[in-house]
């Protein structure tokens, strides 16, 4: 067993997820009872308009390991995602889209990454180990791939892919990276890896089998605007930080 199996924390950012959150939950708590992993989950609400968080809370009375956060408005899924990562108690912490597009037995892979010594694994669906079973549309993917040739332009030169929503972090490179993270949106996952790369956080990029979820939440004309502006704002925010 790694060590990442033996004291792990899952956050998982929640908007409009009534539907399928019991059914993604479901899964991970009988990987968690197959593999032996010793895990807590953390579901946090972005103030969603259905029935996410009664939902979650309906799961969490009959489940130990689930705990359920409520953000109280719509802030983005940075947001909620760093406050499952403030609430989180364990060793590693791994957050995950709801969806599941990343199975979470997937993390294995990740963990790998970690034994072999890096703070930081990131699930990537464009390198070679990568192992895509449903793709996006084309104008999706044509879009995804123009976003992270920016992207390694202005903030992170060497990886190809920030956006798979399947990350494990060391608690400390988690907690220190996220505490300085300004962008709450979408391009949350740029600015907590620029940050980290700052802090001198080793980062480890993992080829991951993918499964694509058509119901996305991402619209894919007005968020890749809003994310783009925000890769801009991220090397001035972050202009000054140094490894502390």
């Amino acid at each position: 067993m790694t060590r990442v199996q033996q004291s792990l924390s899952i956050v998982i950012p929640a908007y409009n997820e009534a539907e399928r959150l019991p059914r993604s939950l479901a899964r991970i708590f009988s990987w968690l009872d197959e593999s032996g992993t010793d895990a807590e989950v953390i579901v946090v609400d972005d103030g969603s308009r259905d029935a996410t968080l009664h939902v979650a809370q309906g799961l969490a009375a009959n489940e130990a390991r689930l705990r359920v956060l409520g953000l109280g408005r719509n802030r983005g899924k940075g947001a909620a995602v760093r406050r499952g990562v403030e609430a989180a108690e364990r060793d590693w912490i791994l957050f995950s889209d709801a969806d599941l597009s990343t199975p979470i037995e997937e993390v294995l892979r990740l963990a790998e990454a970690i034994e072999a010594g890096s703070d930081i694994a990131i699930g990537s669906r464009d390198v070679a180990e990568s192992d895509i079973e449903r793709h996006q549309p084309w104008y999706r993917e044509a879009m995804g791939r123009t976003f992270n040739r920016i992207v390694q332009t202005l903030a992170m030169p060497g990886i190809a892919d920030t956006q798979c929503g399947f990350k494990l972090f060391s608690a400390a490179a988690a907690k220190r990276s996220f505490a300085r993270m300004t962008i709450e949106g979408f391009a949350f996952d740029v600015e907590v890896l620029f940050i980290a790369r700052r802090l001198r956080y080793d980062i480890a990029e993992v080829g991951v089998r993918w499964i694509n979820d058509d119901r996305t939440t991402v619209d894919p004309v007005w968020d890749s605007a809003r994310m783009l502006l925000d890769v801009a704002r991220i090397r001035y925010r972050q202009r000054g930080l140094r490894a502390t």
